[in-house]
C-alpha cells in the first residue's frame, strides 16, 4: 500500500495538484479541533464543520481524548494556542466510537499473539506505565467529552480566555450536538 501511495504522490506533485491546498501554518479561523482518528471522520468532520485546508488545527487520536494533562494531545493544543494563534478549541467525539469500552485487557491477547512477551509487559510496568489506564477508552461518550473539556479548561498552562466547547458528531450524518 505504501508503494502505491508513493506512486500516487509522484503524479500528484508532477501535476501540481497541491496548489489548491496552499495555506500558512496559522489557522485562518484561529480554531483547533481535537477529535478521534476514526476513518469515517477523515473527510466527514471537516466537511460537516465547513473547514477547508488552512482553516484549523486538527488533532486526532484514538477517542479524541486527553489521557493525562501532559499527553501529546494537550501539548499540541498548547502549541496551537501559544505558537499559532488559536483562541477556540472544539472537542469532537463521535457516535459508535471504537474507543468506547476499549481496554488493555482487550488488546493484551492480540499483543501476545503478535510477539509481545510478558517480560515486556513487566518492564513497562516497572517503568511506571499503567497499561490499563494508558489503553483505557471510555464508557460514556458525553462524560468523556466533559472530562476532556474540563482537562483543557482547567489546565494550569491554558489561558482562561480560550473558548473550549465539546460536541458529539454523528458518524453517518455529520450532525453536531453540543455536550453541556
Amino acid at each position: 500500500m505504501i508503494d502505491q501511495i508513493l506512486e500516487f504522490n509522484e503524479r500528484f506533485v508532477e501535476k501540481r495538484e497541491y496548489e489548491k491546498f496552499l495555506a500558512t501554518k496559522y489557522p485562518e479561523k484561529k480554531l483547533a479541533v481535537l477529535s478521534c482518528m476514526d476513518t469515517r471522520l477523515t473527510e466527514l468532520l471537516p466537511a460537516a464543520l465547513g473547514l477547508r485546508n488552512g482553516d484549523a488545527k486538527l488533532i486526532k487520536n484514538a477517542g479524541g481524548l486527553i489521557i493525562t494533562p501532559f499527553d501529546s494531545a494537550m501539548r499540541s493544543l498548547l502549541v496551537a494556542v501559544y505558537e499559532l494563534g488559536v483562541n477556540e478549541i472544539m472537542v469532537v467525539a463521535h457516535t459508535t466510537c471504537g474507543a468506547c469500552h476499549m481496554s488493555f485487557k482487550e488488546f493484551e491477547h492480540h499483543m501476545i499473539e503478535r510477539g509481545i512477551t510478558e517480560e515486556t509487559f513487566d518492564t513497562i510496568k516497572r517503568c511506571g506505565i499503567d497499561l490499563d489506564h494508558w489503553l483505557e477508552g471510555f464508557h460514556d461518550t458525553d462524560d468523556s467529552v466533559r472530562r476532556t473539556v474540563d482537562t483543557i479548561v482547567n489546565h494550569p498552562l491554558m489561558p482562561r480566555d480560550v473558548n473550549v466547547r465539546g460536541f458529539i458528531i454523528d458518524s453517518t450524518t455529520g450532525k453536531l450536538c453540543e455536550v453541556k
